[in-house]
């Protein structure tokens, strides 16, 4: 009888902060937009809410900052992060494994939504196009690990049936991380090893026997 194959590792990647650098990006589209007025570093960032954070610096910033990345052409204009790109087309050809990109939309979503699909194509190309899922709720979504630079991610799920591995961003490398919870620093750390990890852990797929090839 031949051997029977476990099922691909589904790997679902975050976009803003984890391919497309959001946090450069607003800082750059604040100053702009803002010159003279009070802003928050990359270095300063801390918790998810951009928003939160700049309320707190003064009531009045956290609308301002939030006309930056609800302005058309905000999304499709982010530069990628260092190594995102190559790493997830070298994910794509790897055997066994299925990768596609998890992305939650504004709840203004009139511009991001769509930029957000002419930045894949622009930067990835249209097969990575058919592999987006964009979602408010990820906890929803099938997979067996889901990169994203936020710290908590809840949903109607308590119990995702993917591990979060924590993507390190400026609003997120200061925090300590409970064992057994993982951390991505960069796409120059070894996120390969991460996939590999899933692969013993994945049960048998019935449907994919191991026959030698032709």
């Amino acid at each position: 009888m031949p051997a029977r194959r476990a099922r691909p590792v589904r790997v679902l990647v975050d976009m803003d902060c984890v391919l497309a650098d959001f946090e450069a990006g607003l800082l750059r589209g604040f100053l702009q937009r803002f010159p003279g007025e009070p802003h928050v570093p990359l270095e300063g960032r801390r918790g998810f809410s951009v928003r939160e954070q700049y309320r707190a610096l003064r009531p009045d910033l956290a609308d301002k900052v939030t006309t930056v990345f609800e302005a058309p052409g905000f999304f499709l204009d982010l530069e990628p992060i260092p190594g995102a790109l190559e790493a997830m087309r070298e994910m794509n050809d790897m055997q066994d494994t299925q990768v596609f990109i998890c992305t939650s939309p504004l709840m203004k979503y009139h511009h991001c939504v769509a930029e957000k699909y002419r930045w894949v194509e622009k930067h990835l190309g249209p097969q990575f196009v058919e592999r987006i899922i964009v979602t408010r709720d990820k906890t929803v979504i099938s997979g067996d690990l889901l990169i994203d630079d936020k710290e908590v991610i809840q949903g109607q799920e308590e119990t995702p049936s993917w591990e979060h591995i924590l993507f390190t961003c400026c609003h997120n490398q200061h925090l300590a991380l409970p064992p057994p919870r993982r951390r991505l620093r960069s796409w120059s750390d070894n996120w390969r090893e991460i996939i590999d990890s899933k692969r013993g852990a994945l049960p048998l797929d019935p449907d994919r026997l191991g026959l030698p090839q032709q």
